[in-house]
């Protein structure tokens, strides 16, 4: 038992001289320099105490980072959304009576006018009774004239004249009803448009309230679609739109912003927009899906930079703006609050914080430990493009190039304004025929009726997009 008391009592010696060995050494007078001692380059003697000094002191190296300068560029603020497309009006035709069909006028898909008899029902017995109540309005009105006359002549009694009178105005409303019932039966167009496929054939018996056909009228079709409340403020009547139809790849439309929905959806927390495209060549069709990018404006000289600049910390963006050192060829850091406007991909305009040309930090922020400290650029291939102004020979593709695709929006827009873009239909890129007249969209802008109609709201059978029963005007006796 001694000697083992003796090995262990040793062992915790041997320990203890070990560990207290190496502190020392790690300790020792010029360990913590060893560039002093062994990777100091020979030299005069009196250069050795300056570099150890140095060293000792320790002077942080420059920090390497890669920069990029602000550059102007050519932005469009724009939204993205989906939406549908509609007729400008639409009806689907049903009858207000039950009754036999006698003529069918009209065949699928063709066009039809305002006003024009498209289905006559069996109409036999309300014309005989027209004609029976033109020959009692005959009678009534021939003795009403005889008793005035009798009436001049002291022959008859006041009273009669009276009754004669009362009976000519019950004849007169005879034949009003029978006129209207007769025109009940008669299904006219409410506007021009084109008519689908019936479901009906002649001799088919139809009760009140079956459809008929529908009547569409295309040569201008509504774009309905929704955007988040935020832009709700920017979306304004008479803004421009570009469509995209998965339908027809490769092919582009410029609508009309018509009219925003003063409601906003408590459900999805969006407010309702409609825009106008002209159709005149019959190129599109109600119920095709509808990819839209809403252009609230155009910037010009907007000043951006690299997405990598920006250095989020809360509810505030910052840049490191690199100045000039009080050395020559000497770059320091700066920290500036920034404020961002329109996001691109790889690209973010400034607002507020950096003009042009001043060069940012866009790698190696984490190096940088404060403000002020020393920066060492490093030169790093830039994408082709870089540092093209704005308004030099192909700025347009390099600020392309670098920020990667475009929004259709900032293509088909005009540098004059988003407006402006609107106010000429897009051409299509295959031969067509010649378009004549005004464009229908911007006669509704303006105000005026749609073509065919008697006036916008007079007749919710004929307000544009709804689908509801109408019937045609009475015919005239």
């Amino acid at each position: 038992m001694a000697s083992k008391a003796i090995y262990v009592t040793v062992a915790v010696v041997g320990i203890a001289a070990a560990s207290g060995a190496a502190w020392w050494i790690q300790n020792k007078p010029g360990a913590r320099n060893p560039d002093v001692t062994a990777g100091t380059p020979a030299g005069p003697p009196g250069a050795a105490a300056p570099q150890a000094g140095a060293s000792a002191v320790g002077v942080a190296r420059p920090a390497a980072v890669e920069v990029a300068r602000v550059e102007l560029a050519r932005l469009t603020d724009d939204t993205q959304a989906v939406g549908s497309l509609r007729s400008r009006q639409g009806v689907v035709l049903r009858p207000e009576v039950s009754g036999r069909i006698t003529q069918l006028n009209f065949r699928d898909g063709e066009r039809v006018r305002k006003g024009q008899l498209l289905v006559q029902f069996d109409d036999q017995l309300p014309a005989a009774q027209l004609k029976q109540s033109q020959a009692e309005l005959s009678i009534a009105t021939a003795n009403h004239k005889r008793n005035q006359e009798l009436l001049a002549q002291n022959f008859v009694s006041q009273r009669s004249v009276e009754e004669s009178a009362a009976n000519l105005e019950v004849a007169q409303a005879k034949l009003a009803l029978a006129q209207a019932t007769l025109a009940r039966l008669k299904v006219m167009a409410p506007f021009d448009g084109i008519a689908g496929i019936r479901t009906v054939n002649q001799g088919d018996y139809l009760k009140d309230g079956a459809d008929i056909v529908n009547i569409e009228d295309i040569d201008a079709v509504y774009v309905d679609f929704r955007l988040p409340e935020r832009f709700q403020s920017k979306v304004r009547k008479g803004q421009s739109a570009t469509i995209d139809l998965d339908a027809l790849p490769g092919r582009k439309f410029t609508a009309l912003i018509q009219a925003v929905d003063p409601l906003v959806d408590a459900n999805g927390r969006s407010v309702g927009v409609r825009g106008c495209i002209d159709n005149r060549q019959l190129q599109l069709r109600p119920g095709m899906f509808a990819r839209v990018t809403v252009v609230f404006g155009v910037r010009d000289n907007a000043r951006v930079v690299p997405e990598e600049a920006i250095v989020p910390q809360g509810q505030k963006a910052y840049v490191i703006k690199v100045v000039d050192g009080p050395e020559k060829d000497s770059k320091l850091s700066q920290r500036v609050e920034v404020k961002v406007g329109i996001r691109r991909p790889g690209r973010v305009e400034i607002v507020e914080g950096l003009n042009e040309g001043d060069t940012v930090v866009i790698a190696g922020q984490q190096r940088i430990q404060k403000d002020g400290s020393a920066l060492r650029i490093l030169e790093v291939n830039r994408p082709r493009g870089e540092g093209t102004p704005a308004g030099a020979p192909g700025a347009a593709m390099a600020a392309a190039s670098s920020a990667g695709p475009v929004p259709a929006a900032s293509a088909a827009a005009t540098p004059a304004s988003a407006t402006q873009a609107v106010a000429a239909p897009v051409k299509p890129a295959s031969s067509a025929k010649v378009i004549e007249g005004p464009n229908p969209c911007l006669v509704d802008l303006a105000g005026g009726a749609p073509r065919g109609s008697d006036g916008a709201g007079k007749s919710g059978a004929e307000t544009p997009g709804r689908k509801d029963g109408a019937r045609g005007a009475p015919a005239k006796s």
